[in-house]
């Protein structure tokens, strides 16, 4: 399989500060059982999150408490809750760009059990000979689609196209020309748009200023031999806005609308069938079946590639990765390090532990502790996992783990919100996104 370890960067350069420091918070005289502070990172699983707090402390009388950062607010809400009395003990980093800013915090783990018992140590952010971020979660994203609307589609006697189904869509080309010929007949078909409204509320712009910009930038540091770059020329950002405009032109709502839109907006007209596609992960079938009367069968929903109009799209697969990596925080009591460390253990071995992460969370999990039966049943994870072993097409690492930072991120999504709204002219765009990539990598301390 052509996935490159690119997540496992080694940081041999960093000052890890303070590493050793005291304690972080005070406990009742006579309390050496600790507890555990998870401030999570995923809203879409909130819920499940809160269900697994209260079962681990009914088991095992350990206080474990659950804090959810709004989309786009984790930075912010752990530079706020890490200054606490009570600060968080278990928290996530994104990538080697999260550890440069969080290395004060985060304990080594590099003889904890948690780490032994990744599948891949490879997949660990490392420093020097220290272990201080474990990826506990392997996912996915691409276009989603809906299989009944697009078989409805090809089913049609006057479609455009000469391919018979969505297997056939292999590039941006043909892509282009199903999609624009569906919204012809989106009467037909019953739906409001092709894809799904292009979501721009504030905090929910991710899927385009870090997942779909992944592409680009995996390609030109493809093109350049490398695993990051200082300064970017943001060399396929044509291919980007092949893929940005068809979802704008072709969607459930006009482009001057989508500064109002959420990923659950998005999320709930795809569960309702008023679209056929939507980009988005393997969790986005929680998102689904969340929906309120949704109508889209679990046998029917399926992944294709990003694909921008490239050379190597017919080679491309769908983007794999992870941006969650636990952290311990160094500067909890040991107390509280050890309660946390053991309920992450709990996570990945103990027989409740390991249905909550599979069936509640549906998540596809590094750990040797997992057998190859031990795998989410929703169709969209089953597909990543798939992905995982198919050595024919070219896996797309994620690679917006070396974005320089959440400002560059926020940036260039109110950036892509003006050119969607027609305030701002595309190469606007591309100029200010390589400036600000170059200041905010030079702003990055080594």
């Amino acid at each position: 399989m052509k996935f490159k370890k690119v997540i496992a960067l080694s940081l041999v350069s960093l000052m890890a500060v303070g590493l050793f420091a005291g304690c972080g918070s005070k406990k009742e005289e006579g309390d050496d059982k600790g507890s555990v502070y998870y401030l999570n990172f995923k809203p879409e699983v909130s819920k499940q999150w809160e269900t697994i707090a209260k079962e681990y402390e009914d088991e095992t009388g350990v206080k474990v408490k659950v804090s959810t950062a709004a989309s786009g607010q984790y930075e912010t809400t752990l530079k706020s809750e890490i200054a606490k009395k009570e600060p968080p003990t278990l928290f996530q980093i994104n990538g080697p760009i999260g550890y440069k800013t969080w290395s004060a915090y985060c304990m080594d783990l590099k003889d904890t059990d948690f780490y032994k018992n990744l599948s891949d140590p490879s997949l660990a952010v490392t420093d020097g000979d220290g272990v201080y971020g474990i990826p506990y979660v392997v996912e996915g994203f691409g276009i989603i689609y809906n299989d009944a609307i697009m078989q409805q589609y090809f089913a049609l006697a006057d479609k455009a196209v000469s391919i018979g189904s969505a297997d056939e869509i292999q590039d941006f080309d043909t892509l282009k020309a199903v999609a624009e010929d569906m919204t012809k007949h989106k009467e037909e078909l019953g739906i409001d748009g092709v894809f799904s409204s292009t979501s721009f509320s504030p905090g929910e712009d991710w899927r385009w200023q870090t997942h779909l910009a992944n592409v680009p930038i995996f390609y030109e540091y493809k093109d350049n031999d490398t695993n990051d770059m200082d300064k970017i020329e943001f060399s396929y950002n044509k291919e980007y806005k092949n893929l940005f405009d068809l979802y704008l032109n072709n969607s459930t709502v006009e482009p001057g609308l989508v500064g109002s839109k959420t990923v659950n907006d998005s999320m709930a007209e795809f569960a309702l069938g008023k679209s056929a596609m939507v980009q988005n992960g393997n969790w986005g079938w929680g998102q689904v079946t969340e929906t309120d009367g949704y109508v889209v069968k679990a046998e029917d929903v399926k992944f294709m590639p990003l694909y921008t109009g490239t050379d190597d799209d017919k080679d491309q697969g769908l983007c794999l990765g992870t941006e969650n990596y636990f952290c311990v925080n160094e500067k909890a009591s040991d107390a509280d390090k050890q309660a946390t460390l053991d309920f992450m253990n709990w996570l990945v071995t103990s027989e409740k532990g390991k249905k909550f992460m599979i069936e509640d969370m549906g998540f596809i999990m590094p750990f040797s502790t997992f057998d190859s039966s031990e795998q989410p049943e929703d169709p969209l994870a089953q597909q990543i996992a798939a992905a995982l072993q198919d050595d024919s097409k070219t896996v797309v690492n994620w690679v917006f783990t070396t974005f320089p930072s959440q400002t560059f991120k926020d940036d260039f999504g109110a950036s892509l919100l003006e050119y969607a709204q027609g305030n701002k002219e595309w190469d606007d765009v591309v100029s200010d996104m390589t400036a600000s990539w170059a200041s905010e990598k030079e702003a990055i301390v080594d």
